[in-house]
């Protein structure tokens, strides 16, 4: 099967199980899932239901207690730690609710240091982020640290971080919740435009309804479980 034909996500059969004290913690239970390239996909329940720990499994992130996941192909569950880092950085981008930008980088240096991991060439890193910069509206801003942007604009950093390396996918784990509702829909925009135009893949875990309202396929978890898959035109 070709690259492109690969789903950038398929899990089968996935539980995930924590130990707390005597308890024990049914966090995803029996999940399989296929998220084919090019999606744009909300993973969507209450606090709870397992949402960001199946992104997390899929990421690498955890484990599985048992069952299998590939990312573009490749098996993560049986993965070494250092395999898992490699396919993280090459496959898989990442946007987290509280950005996660290193404070002492600029936009532009926070934006490109996955593909300096990557050891992509200067000239090429400049020219993916000069191109992102201008989709994403942060042009002008490649010099600003984090602590100079306003809550928004951190956040598109961290898509084009996510985005700039050219994984198979992209996880964005509640994307939206430290923005107010303009800045969530302007997000929202700038990510649905990425997905078009360049066939970025995207998985959400979320409860904003904004999120679900514009993805295309949604995936209800509730109890570890999935309790519904909508696919919309």
């Amino acid at each position: 099967m070709s690259e492109s034909n690969t789903p950038a996500v398929r899990t089968e059969g996935i539980w995930k199980v924590f130990q707390q004290e005597a308890e024990e913690i049914q966090a995803v239970r029996d999940v399989s899932l296929t998220v084919e390239r090019g999606e744009f996909t909300a993973i969507a329940g209450p606090s709870g239901s397992g949402k960001t720990t199946l992104l997390n499994l899929i990421g690498g992130l955890t484990r599985p207690t048992r069952g299998r996941v590939w990312v573009a192909g490749q098996e993560v569950s049986e993965m070494s730690n250092q395999q898992l880092a490699q396919l993280r950085l090459d496959q898989v981008g990442f946007v987290f609710q509280a950005f996660n930008l290193l404070p002492v980088l600029t936009a532009m240096e926070n934006a490109e240091f996955p593909m300096l991991l990557q050891g992509v060439a200067a000239d090429e890193r400049a020219a993916r982020i000069d191109e992102l910069f201008k989709r994403t509206g942060m042009s002008g801003l490649e010099d600003r640290r984090p602590g100079k942007l306003s809550g928004g604009q951190q956040q598109r950093v961290a898509v084009v971080r996510a985005v700039a390396s050219r994984p198979a996918l992209v996880l964005a784990d509640e994307p939206t919740a430290n923005l107010d509702s303009a800045t969530s829909e302007a997000l929202l925009d700038v990510m649905l435009e990425l997905n078009r135009d360049l066939g970025v893949t995207f998985v959400f875990a979320t409860h904003d309804a904004r999120v679900m309202g514009r993805s295309r396929r949604l995936v209800q978890m509730v109890d570890g479980r999935i309790d519904s898959d909508e696919t919309r035109a």
